[in-house]
């Protein structure tokens, strides 16, 4: 079995030898060839780490079978939901996944069904959680007076637009006067 590592600290201070060790002593036992390593020194928070991306892409083009990182946290600290869309997006493109330190974590073994279901219900819980923190925050935002959602736009009538254009006024200084678009001017100057 192909297979590629996934390591990850969290800054460049840090080192991803005991990691390595780890997994190539494990991979070895199992009999797996390691393809690729991939390795960041970043936060498990940030989405655009850029070994995180090429191990993606590079999954994408099966150019591994499975994906072994030393835990899930090690994958990504972005929280349940974002964690979730990376193993189902290896689960689609036909990459299994481990952990090496949860063995629960495992797309290959016989509690592959559970685990997945286990995740997607915490990510369920995520999302409704998400949604109620976002309610609250409107809520309160409201009761403080905040005027929420898109910005209303000025009332322009035709009637505004000829009177700006018939004093000499070209489109684009009618559209700044009135704070709207060149286009919007040009589409009121055409209504009779």
């Amino acid at each position: 079995m192909k297979i590629a590592l996934y390591l990850r600290v969290s800054s460049d201070k840090q080192e991803t030898a005991n990691q390595a060790r780890e997994l190539r002593q494990f991979a070895a036992k199992q009999d797996w060839q390691i393809n690729r390593v991939y390795e960041d020194h970043e936060s498990g928070g940030k989405s655009d780490r850029a070994a995180l991306k090429e191990m993606l892409r590079d999954a994408s083009r099966r150019k591994f079978d499975l994906l072994l990182f030393w835990s899930l946290d090690r994958l990504s600290r972005e929280g349940v939901l974002p964690t979730l869309r990376y193993l189902e997006t290896l689960t689609g493109y036909g990459v299994q996944w481990r952990s090496f330190t949860e063995q629960f974590f495992d797309s290959c073994g016989p509690f592959r069904d559970a685990v997945v279901s286990i995740l997607a219900t915490l990510a369920k819980q995520e999302r409704i959680r998400i949604s109620e923190r976002t309610k609250a925050g409107l809520a309160v935002a409201r009761a403080k007076g905040k005027i929420l959602g898109r910005p209303k736009t000025l009332r322009v009538t035709p009637r505004d637009v000829r009177k700006l254009r018939a004093s000499g006024h070209s489109f684009r200084v009618t559209a700044a006067k009135l704070g709207i678009s060149v286009g919007s001017v040009q589409r009121l100057a055409a209504v009779s």
